[in-house]
């Protein structure tokens, strides 16, 4: 049977460790929401299946380490998800920006099939 940790204050390390991971996942969902810019592209793209999936994990981290917590964790933990659920709803109901209509290709320039093809295996 799992023993449940009965010393809520734990080691000053595993504190950091444990605000870091919740910076961490706070940040990817904040990245994820457009509110962030994505490191890698520069861009603030929305990914929203993504957003709902860090503030979803951090959900499942609340509610498995309810009562293990010491008072600046329990603090930190509901902050970043109070403000993540916010940005979580202010995101979708913004406006979607509708895609730009798409010029049809010149004669010249006519799309062959091998363009739709997103991944191609070959067993030679």
């Amino acid at each position: 049977m799992a023993e449940v940790q009965k010393n809520t204050i734990g080691s000053t390390e595993d504190t950091l460790r444990f605000l870091d991971m919740v910076g961490l996942f706070g940040t990817q969902a904040m990245i994820a929401l457009g509110k962030l810019a994505n490191p890698t592209t520069g861009k603030a793209d929305k990914n929203m299946p993504a957003a709902r999936l860090f503030i979803d994990t951090l959900e499942m981290l609340e509610h498995k380490t309810q009562g293990n917590l010491n008072a600046d964790e329990t603090k930190v933990l509901q902050a970043t998800l109070t403000d993540l659920r916010l940005m979580f709803v202010e995101e979708s109901k913004a406006p979607q920006p509708s895609p730009s209509p798409q010029e049809p290709p010149k004669p010249d320039e006519q799309t062959s099939d091998d363009s739709k093809v997103k991944f191609r295996k070959s067993y030679e």
